[in-house]
């Protein structure tokens, strides 16, 4: 008895959860199956996350990358075929279209921001692209704004035939030189006011033409501003005057290329003074149209042959001159002559008296020329005139040391680049006659180009222009003359059909400075800064005189220059000797070219 009890309490002692034999086997099978079923389950989980989750976030990242890449329509492509294409290979420009900004940002805020510019200011950065941050593009804008006004020359000006002036791509009938003050080859009777297609001609010829909009360091419009505002002027009321713009800002702000920059990236060309494009009211006998201030047109930048010192969105060009040169060579050839000329004039003058403003200068400037015997005059007025003769005013400039440039109905002349060209050192008597108009192509120091004389050490001391020009030592004079022959280049138009070899012409100079401001804007808007801390427009004149880093435009001693009168008063002259531009000093520049016009 004593086993058998034994063997109980062992069998007792065994855990109750002890599985018997049959029962074994059914929990091993159980075990097998769940650990199939989390296998599934777990592969199914990790083929859902990468499917799903990673492939939207995938779709994600592709719509971020197309999204800001405004493609331009069939009915908006650039004029030419452009010579070089987006770069292919390594291209840096598929990433998507992400900008940072490089200030910091305070918890909370985005760290990112898209840009649809940055793939164009991306381009810089492909070292082996010779067109990398130069790309422009050009609307291709309904014939009416262009080609359809110079079929219809004759009607471009009311005393001038423009149709022999808008030959050979703009630059007018070629100068015979018959007395040899020209050189065999470049030179032409061109208009004046004709920069609006000589411009639009030499950007046909751009190597860095793109029919990519979203490439493009800056946009082209090309609008004849200046032909179609000449042809209304006179005779026509302002619904007349203000058609072409209206219809022209209307056709821009509905094109894709508009919307990436509101128009901030646009530029367009006008060969006229910029008061044409500024009627103040809506009244039918005020002067010119109202393109300039459209609030459209407000965002682009129009270059002009004379600026407002008070307003942002213009910027002044050189007038043309008659020298279109189609290799370096002939620039070269033709500033090594202005060196060697013997000078016998210390100072000239080319122009008319103006005896209806008794604020004019220039009758004491005649009298001056008039009396001295180292003074050389060319009477301009009414009738025949040696003044209409190119011959006879590049003969005079290129046999004298200083040419005087004092303001004519408005503060610019076209005589102060024909003088420059013949090598002359101009005298300005007004700042807004070169030094805040041309800050593109001219020195901020004007002092080592020309001489400066203020219009009341003339006009109220009767200073004697001689005596103080006789005051420069000769090596100045010899280095101010090397300077000034220096900037022909850049102050002259190429001939359109052909293209300089490594010189930058006036166009050339123009172009980069748009892309410059444009540039300078869309990096500006990344780091979210504005151009200037407290920009005022009524002292746009002064900005672009600022040294590089300024950014505050304060007192400055042309203030008087640039005074404007108060509503009511009368905008002709203020007591500091401040000449204000009116409608008035634009319909007498109409005048001065009917008394001026070619013959």
């Amino acid at each position: 008895m004593v086993p058998r009890v034994a063997m109980r309490r062992r069998a007792a002692e065994v855990p109750p959860t002890e599985p018997t034999e049959k029962g074994n086997g059914k929990s091993h099978t159980n075990r097998i199956c769940l650990l199939v079923s989390l296998s599934l389950l777990f592969w199914a989980l990790l083929l859902y996350f990468h499917f799903v989750v990673i492939g939207s976030s995938t779709n994600i990242e592709n719509q971020i990358h197309l999204q800001p890449q405004p493609q331009p329509s069939s009915s908006s492509t650039s004029l030419p075929v452009p010579k070089f294409d987006p770069p292919k290979e390594k291209d840096p420009l598929d990433k998507p279209i992400l900008a940072t900004t490089s200030t910091f940002k305070p918890p909370g805020t985005a760290e990112k921001q898209e840009f649809p510019f940055v793939r164009a200011l991306k381009t810089v950065d492909n070292k082996s692209d010779p067109c990398g941050g130069k790309y422009i593009y050009v609307h291709d804008l309904p014939s009416r704004f262009n080609e359809d006004m110079l079929r219809d020359c004759k009607k471009l000006s009311l005393w001038t035939n423009m149709c022999k002036f808008t030959t050979n791509a703009g630059l007018g009938p070629p100068l015979e030189n018959i007395e040899g003050v020209f050189s065999d080859e470049g030179w032409y009777a061109t208009n004046q006011f004709a920069v609006d297609v000589i411009f639009s001609n030499r950007m046909k010829q751009y190597k860095c033409l793109t029919n990519d909009s979203s490439l493009a360091a800056a946009i082209f419009v090309p609008f004849y501003a200046g032909f179609d505002v000449a042809r209304y002027l006179w005779g026509y009321n302002i619904s007349t005057r203000d058609a072409a713009s209206l219809d022209l800002v209307d056709w821009l702000t509905q094109r894709p290329e508009w919307e990436i920059m509101r128009g901030k990236d646009h530029f367009l060309v006008a060969g006229r003074i910029t008061w044409d494009f500024r009627r103040l009211s809506e009244e039918e006998n005020d002067w010119g149209n109202k393109l300039l201030f459209l609030p459209a047109a407000k965002n682009m930048s129009m270059l002009v042959v004379e600026s407002s010192p008070w307003n942002a969105n213009d910027f002044g060009i050189p007038y043309p001159t008659y020298f279109h040169p189609a290799k370096d060579s002939e620039v070269f050839d033709w500033q090594e002559r202005m060196r060697n000329l013997d000078r016998k004039w210390l100072f000239s003058f080319a122009g008319a008296p103006r005896p209806d403003n008794p604020k004019s200068i220039r009758g004491q400037i005649i009298d001056q020329c008039r009396n001295s015997n180292v003074g050389k005059l060319l009477e301009c007025d009414f009738g025949e005139s040696k003044c209409h003769s190119p011959s006879s005013i590049m003969q005079m400039f290129q046999g004298s040391l200083f040419c005087l440039q004092p303001q004519g109905d408005s503060y610019t002349r076209r005589s102060a680049f024909d003088s420059m060209l013949a090598g002359c050192i101009p005298v300005f008597f007004h700042p807004g006659s070169a030094y805040t108009q041309y800050t593109w192509h001219l020195p901020k120091n004007y002092s080592t180009y020309s001489v400066f004389i203020p219009e009341d050490d003339i006009r109220k001391r009767n200073m004697s222009i001689e005596e103080r020009l006789l005051r420069i030592p000769p090596e100045q004079v010899k280095t101010m003359r090397e300077n000034v022959i220096s900037l022909i280049p850049g102050l002259i138009y190429a001939d359109p059909r052909s293209e300089l070899e490594t010189l930058k012409d006036a166009f050339d100079v123009s172009v980069q400075a748009v892309i410059d401001k444009v540039t300078r804007l869309r990096k500006n808007m990344i780091e979210g800064r504005t151009e200037y801390d407290n920009f005022v427009e009524e002292n746009s004149w002064k900005y672009a005189l600022l040294e590089d880093g300024q950014r505050e435009a304060g007192g400055h001693v042309w203030d008087p220059f640039f005074s404007k009168p108060k509503p009511g008063e009368d905008s002709g002259n203020d007591g500091n000797g401040g000449t204000t531009i009116s409608a008035d000093a634009a319909k007498n520049s109409w005048k001065s070219e009917q008394r001026d016009k070619t013959q």
